[in-house]
């Protein structure tokens, strides 16, 4: 199976310009999310809604994302990158519309889950893009941006959603006040990425995908509805879980005979890439469940207004902000992130365990100090997970095991919510039923544990209510701490493998996980440079073996220098590409030692300028062939309306312009280009004429077919020589001003002067005599 990419390597700049696009969708993505929480007390208010689907709200948008995310990345494998982002695009965007005009909770949820499916696209996706265009080394600091915008979207979000719902426009308006900004990362991608299209057989494993997605959705919704719509053991307990664990080792099965699985099983075998699966279940349950329930206790038990609630959440997404994009930025310099991730894992540890501690009295401003820490350790963590994932796999499954460790994320996400939503109803109910019998009364405990409408309930009930949710928000938190106490087991059996610089795996990496590296020997390093001798930073070097297939490909560090690795005793193909530069390819031969291999990269110049007639007008339609010493073409081209032209890539060294359009005399200049400078060069283009007429015999004024018109210039050399037609017609075109002899044959022959003006057409008829007229 081959793969060929039809365009080189993008630039700082478009990588630049295509990441702001990536963000803006993925300030979207987490938008969609994370607005809604401080809305939903009003929106299952409005519609009849009941605490069971407070949760299938949030749990459908997280069901449809999970599942779909491995299918996602493994379609990036297989097809355009940036045709899937759009489409996760154009699909997340029908359903943010659709959610806006639900008019009932089963229709809201209906249109969540259309959300999702594209939510789990742009989640997956952002992530198999950014590894598509920048290393793992400088990808450090693009997963601290990754993190800053989750961390705005994630403080504006329930901000946001919290001014919305308590202005004139509605809850509605929280799912429609994304269109605008995913119609515009649709469009910013569709001009700034630029990634190669991968182009090999394609056969997707759509069984296992189908058995992956129906196991994980049996699991969810068992976690959702167990407790309230059945006891946690029944017979519907047995049901769902079994059809769970039979869906989900059929997919097992499957995906370990399948050529092209959906998750392939041999990434497991890789050490950090499990242990970083593992870590990132209880990351998704510490981001969104923070997220959704924190809304719910500041609203229902603290008494405060969606705006204030999305205040409160500040502390939390400061601190995300702020690890994240700090420990961005000194991975990239150091290469290292074991000790980031440690620490993070720590705090996140003793911050859900401190936030286990809050009841409905807990003072804010220390409850805002527990929410800070959260935030830091879930910045340090969340992104640099994906990283390592990232730095340990080959280009070819970039999309699948980023995928994979994203949809464990949002598994972890979506099984928290609907877990610790349970519990909290669980809790919330016994608490509620606790209070009213202590004040003597046993009926309607349920309901009233189960209302979020609190201001239907009567005063001293809302006071119980209220109490009963800030006693029992906790339980939740403790729950998550004892899920991340494995995520720090993870971390700390997580080998350290430094950060690679280049693009796609140039190791062997074995079942242990750890990276088993070519000989050392067996490698190409040099540095490249431009024609002044600077370094060029950013340059591809890309190396290929006799067949064409790529065997391993880096970008040029700021000082210019790179290193590949492959095998010893083979020859190479080293191509090396860079903006405004020429390409150029060596072949180099591998065998055992170092290989020192300096490229200087060729300036690509430009040519540019106007032709023009005499009297300064721009000649349109001007054919312009610019050749070199050996008379190579290098370049042909037809001049616009006006009359300018401009040549890309032109080496430096001795070039000839030649300029032809009609009506005009042709030109050809001698030019001198320099290497990677802008040359310009003004044509201007003398007029010529046009002589025509007709001969006639002057016996009777008839026209003479096939009489010979000669004409000679002033010196009587031969310019031109036609026949005339049946109507004893003839012309001559492109004649330069000038005194010219026009003879003519046919009976007696004929000579006339005449004089051509540049630009002024001509006419004159001849007449020929009989001989027997003479």
């Amino acid at each position: 199976m081959s793969t060929t990419a039809n365009q080189e390597a993008m630039t700082p700049r478009q990588v630049g310009r295509a990441f702001a696009g990536l963000l803006l969708a993925l300030l979207v993505a987490v938008l969609s999310s994370t607005i809604v929480s401080n809305a939903l007390p009003t929106i299952l208010a409005d519609l009849d809604g009941s605490q069971s689907q407070y949760t299938w709200v949030v749990t459908a948008t997280l069901l449809a994302s999970t599942a779909s995310t491995p299918i996602w990345g493994k379609l990036s494998d297989l097809f355009s990158k940036k045709m899937l982002y759009q489409l996760s695009i154009v699909i997340f965007t029908a359903g943010s519309v659709l959610g806006g005009i639900s008019q009932s909770m089963p229709e809201l949820i209906a249109f969540r889950a259309v959300q999702g499916l594209g939510l789990g696209g742009m989640q997956a996706l952002v992530q198999v893009v950014i590894a598509a265009m920048i290393s793992p080394r400088d990808r450090g600091r693009y997963s601290g941006y990754i993190g800053a915008v989750f961390a705005l979207a994630t403080v504006a979000g329930p901000l946001l959603g919290g001014v919305i719902v308590d202005s004139p426009l509605g809850w509605r308006w929280n799912f429609w006040i994304t269109v605008p900004v995913a119609v515009a990362a649709f469009i910013v991608l569709g001009k700034t990425l630029h990634l190669p299209v991968l182009k090999r057989q394609v056969k997707i494993d759509w069984l296992g995908a189908t058995l992956l997605v129906g196991g994980v959705s049996l699991l969810l919704i068992w976690v959702s509805l167990a407790g309230g719509s059945f006891a946690w053991w029944s017979w519907s307990t047995l049901c769902y879980v079994a059809g769970a664990v039979v869906a989900l080792a059929l997919a097992v099965l499957v995906e370990s005979r399948v050529s092209d699985p959906v998750i392939p099983l041999r990434l497991f075998r890789n050490r950090t890439f499990t242990l970083a699966v593992i870590g990132s279940l209880s990351v998704g349950t510490a981001m969104f469940g923070g997220a959704v329930f924190l809304g719910q206790y500041y609203q229902l038990s603290r008494g405060y207004s969606p705006t204030h609630a999305g205040l409160m959440t500040i502390p939390m997404m400061l601190g995300l902000f702020l690890s994240s994009t700090i420990a961005g930025q000194v991975i990239s310099r150091t290469g290292k992130t074991k000790g980031w991730m440690l620490g993070g894992a720590v705090l996140l540890v003793a911050s859900l365990f401190l936030l286990s501690s809050i009841d409905h009295q807990t003072n804010l401003v220390l409850m805002g100090a527990y929410l800070a820490l959260l935030g830091l350790g879930v910045g340090a963590l969340m992104q640099n997970l994906v990283l390592v994932v990232q730095n340990t796999v080959a280009m070819k499954d970039m999309g699948s095991s980023s995928s994979v460790v994203t949809f464990f994320r949002t598994l972890g996400g979506s099984a928290g919510v609907s877990a610790l939503g349970a519990l909290l109803g669980v809790k919330v109910s016994d608490h509620v039923s606790s209070a009213l019998a202590a004040m003597g009364i046993h009926a309607g405990a349920a309901s009233a544990g189960s209302s979020l409408n609190l201001a239907a309930l009567p005063e001293p009930i809302q006071s119980i209510v209220r109490a009963a949710y800030g006693d029992s928000i906790g339980s939740i938190f403790f729950a998550g701490g004892i899920i991340a106490v494995v995520t720090l087991i993870a971390v700390v059996f997580m080998k350290e493998v430094p950060l690679r610089r280049s693009l796609d795996l140039s190791e062997q990496t074995g079942d242990t996980g750890t990276a088993t590296p070519v000989p050392s020997g067996s490698s190409v390093h040099g540095v490249v440079t431009g024609p002044s001798g600077r370094p060029l930073a950013g340059a591809a070097l890309t190396l290929t073996d006799g067949s064409g297939q790529q065997v391993a490909r880096t970008l040029t560090a700021a000082d210019g220098s790179y290193r590949l690795t492959a095998a010893p005793d083979a020859t190479y193909l080293l191509i090396a590409a860079a903006a405004r530069f020429q390409p150029s390819a060596a072949m180099v031969t591998v065998d055992g030692q170092p290989l020192r291999r300096d490229l200087e990269m060729a300036s690509a110049g430009g040519l540019s300028g106007v032709v023009r007639s005499a009297s300064g007008q721009p000649v349109g339609g001007a054919t312009l062939v610019l050749t070199d010493d050996q008379g190579e073409v290098v370049s042909s081209l037809v001049t616009g309306g006006d009359g300018w032209y401009r040549v890309d890539d032109v080496p430096g060294g001795v070039h000839t312009l030649t300029v032809t359009a009609p009506g005009h005399q042709p030109v050809a200049v001698p030019l001198v280009t320099i290497e990677g400078g802008q040359t310009t060069h003004d044509v201007d283009l003398v007029p010529t004429a046009r002589l025509s007429g007709v001969v006639r015999a002057g016996r009777d004024d008839r026209p003479i077919a096939e009489a010979q018109v000669t004409l000679l210039d002033a010196a009587g050399e031969v310019v031109a020589m036609t026949l005339t037609d049946e109507a004893g017609r003839y012309a001559f075109t492109d004649l330069p001003a000038g005194d010219y002899t026009l003879v003519t044959s046919g009976y007696a022959p004929v000579a006339a002067p005449l004089e051509v003006v540049a630009g002024a057409p001509l006419a004159r008829d001849v007449e020929l005599t009989h001989p027997s007229n003479c």
